[in-house]
């Protein structure tokens, strides 16, 4: 990967589920010094400031069963927006949250610009909920569905087409967590995931051969990373909403990013659910800002 121009864009969202506090995750992240760190590396790196996202939150409607569901249209149409901006500007978009349910805008503002998106979805969960599947309505287990054009028009139609990505195109690495409705969507698309126990059983350095192998053979001409801190394990990453036990190690995680950088292929990233409320003494933004480290570079001599 060469020295690149990364436009940092926080996107304060805590309105896709239920738990307060997420909406600090980006400022959080910058306080654990990730412009300091990427700038280190040799790259330009512009900080773009935080999305507005509005924090009205009103009763759950009864008619669609999605929490917050006009505001987390609005802020994701924002950031779609202001992630197209970047690209046009050839800028390297590092998007920070905020709870998940903000890759609805970020894939939105990317997908326009390519004709075959690949995305690596690194995730306890798969995050293919609709709200016919969805126990609990938070919109924070949808965006991957949406971004494959499933679920409510509105969400799925931000930026004014669908689907952004494509099945085939998509690779989740984590996985532990999932709902019934998920894992029957998961089958019925084909969507290539490696769960916890494939990783536990081939190693981390073959799964993301695999993944890295699988993405080339879809001749993909881009690939986002959208990385929830809750894909490692919650005794590195405390600070998240959803923890789930038996996750990803630190060490795998950096591995992960090391062999992601040396292919450098990753065309645009996200790191999510980082909530400082949750956490221990600033912990969990820590371990993004060292992830992102090893996907830009950095390495151990």
């Amino acid at each position: 990967m060469n020295k690149l121009n990364i436009s940092i864009i926080g996107v304060p969202m805590d309105l896709g589920q239920n738990r307060r506090g997420v909406d600090m995750g980006p400022s959080a992240i910058r306080y654990a010094g990730v412009m300091e760190r990427l700038e280190a590396l040799g790259h330009s790196v512009k900080d773009e400031g935080d999305i507005a996202i509005g924090h009205t939150r009103k009763e759950q409607p009864t008619d669609t069963h999605l929490r917050n569901l006009e505001e987390v249209i609005e802020g994701n149409t924002k950031l779609g927006d202001k992630v197209h901006e970047v690209l046009k500007g050839s800028q390297f978009p590092l998007v920070l949250g905020g709870d998940h349910s903000i890759a609805i805008g970020t894939l939105a503002g990317l997908a326009d610009h390519y004709e075959n998106l690949g995305v690596i979805w690194y995730d306890a969960h798969a995050d293919l909920n609709t709200a016919e599947t969805s126990p609990s309505g938070n919109i924070h287990g949808m965006p991957l569905a949406a971004s494959l054009g499933l679920g409510h028009k509105d969400l799925v139609n931000i930026r004014g087409y669908a689907p952004k990505i494509k099945p085939e195109n998509v690779i989740i690495i984590g996985a532990r967590s999932v709902d019934p409705g998920e894992r029957e969507l998961i089958k019925e698309l084909g969507i290539k995931v490696f769960t916890m126990h494939e990783i536990d059983k081939l190693g981390m350095t073959e799964v993301m051969d695999q993944a890295i192998a699988y993405l080339k053979e879809r001749k993909v001409d881009g690939v986002h990373l959208s990385l929830d801190l809750d894909g490692l394990d919650p005794l590195y990453t405390p600070g998240v909403g959803t923890p789930v036990p038996g996750g990803i190690s630190y060490r795998e995680s950096h591995l992960a990013m090391e062999m992601l950088y040396t292919e450098g292929f990753i065309t645009s990233a996200e790191f999510v659910e980082v909530n400082p409320i949750l956490d221990e003494k600033n912990k969990t933004a820590d371990v993004a800002v060292a992830l992102m480290g090893s996907l830009f570079g950095e390495s151990l001599v």
